[in-house]
């Protein structure tokens, strides 16, 4: 089992911490944080030791889960790679491409690997249909969440418009050719409401919206293909594909008929979604990566990728 340690004791931390020791992957060690009274509380709660310094933590374990505000990641990061210990960051990876950038450099230096987590790449709905994905010409995301005061100290395309950006770029595969985009304050000093247009070398034009300021929640993204149409809604985990087959036998949902008279039978499949945890699975993922010597699922250039195209998104606001 890989010795863990978690530095970062707030909601996600707590989550982490709990998962990790129900992983049988983990063998957690204990746990940082930078307010004493609160690190205790938590090692006391599940049971670890709380470390009175990071550097103490880094020298007894082999991987490195950093759950803490986004301006500490870097820091966290290059003192574990330096320790050749192993690491597992929150989204976004950091605050700016020079710093991952340099992590990447670093971790290849020292033979580390790093997990960014993208945890919406785990989500079963999407995990369901991943497959069936295959070189979309548009898509649409919606991410709408109510109002909430943890996560406002960055850009509403930072806190909650990353988890599409990553999952649009992992589908799509292709440079992109240009990106505009608006945001708007309402009631945070940095962007509440955010749309951008992405647009590929491949043709592909991908559409997101993003606010922390909606009335309901909502997390849908639709992918449109060449006889194809993939929905997928990532708060209640749930997959539609409905696609155009002209080879199956059995009666389609309906049939439509084009001007030229060709009928085009349309079939409907909602896609068979397991339950599952996926921070946990994206935890485990990792591990296995680690074990076997492969590449993470979301290594630390999909977190760099996606990290420069919501800066890219930031920096084009009208």
């Amino acid at each position: 089992m890989l010795k863990a340690g978690v530095v970062g004791c707030g909601h996600l931390g707590k989550i982490h911490i709990r998962l990790l020791i129900q992983s049988e992957n983990y063998s957690l060690l204990g746990v940082y944080d930078k307010d004493d009274a609160i690190c205790k509380g938590v090692a006391k709660e599940f049971g670890c030791k709380p470390y009175e310094s990071f550097e103490q933590m880094l020298d007894d374990i082999n991987i490195l889960d950093i759950v803490t505000p986004t301006p500490y990641h870097f820091n966290y990061a290059i003192k574990a790679i330096e320790k050749g210990v192993h690491v597992f960051i929150e989204k976004p990876v950091c605050t700016n491409t020079e710093e991952s950038l340099k992590l990447i450099e670093f971790s290849k230096l020292n033979n580390v690997k790093i997990q960014v987590g993208h945890v919406e790449r785990f989500n079963p709905a999407f995990t369901a249909i991943e497959k069936n994905i295959n070189k979309p010409m548009f898509i649409e995301s919606h991410r709408l969440a109510q109002f909430n005061p943890r996560g406002t100290d960055v850009s509403v395309v930072l806190d909650l418009m990353i988890h599409d950006i990553d999952i649009i770029l992992n589908s799509v595969k292709s440079p992109i050719k240009q990106i505009s985009s608006s945001g708007v304050s309402v009631i945070s000093d940095s962007p509440d409401i955010a749309n951008a247009r992405i647009e590929f070398e491949n043709g592909c034009v991908a559409n997101l919206t993003a606010s922390r300021v909606s009335l309901k929640n909502m997390r849908k993204t639709r992918f449109f293909q060449s006889g194809k149409y993939i929905s997928v809604d990532f708060l209640k985990r749930e997959s539609q594909i409905i696609e155009i087959d002209e080879k199956k036998s059995e009666l389609p949902i309906m049939v439509l008929e084009t001007e030229e008279g060709n009928k085009k039978k349309i079939y409907f499949n909602k896609a068979v979604v397991n339950e599952r945890n996926a921070i946990l699975d994206e935890l485990d993922s990792f591990a296995i990566s680690i074990k076997n010597d492969t590449r993470p699922k979301v290594d630390i250039k999909d977190g760099h990728n996606a990290l420069d195209v919501a800066i890219t998104i930031i920096k084009n606001f009208k």
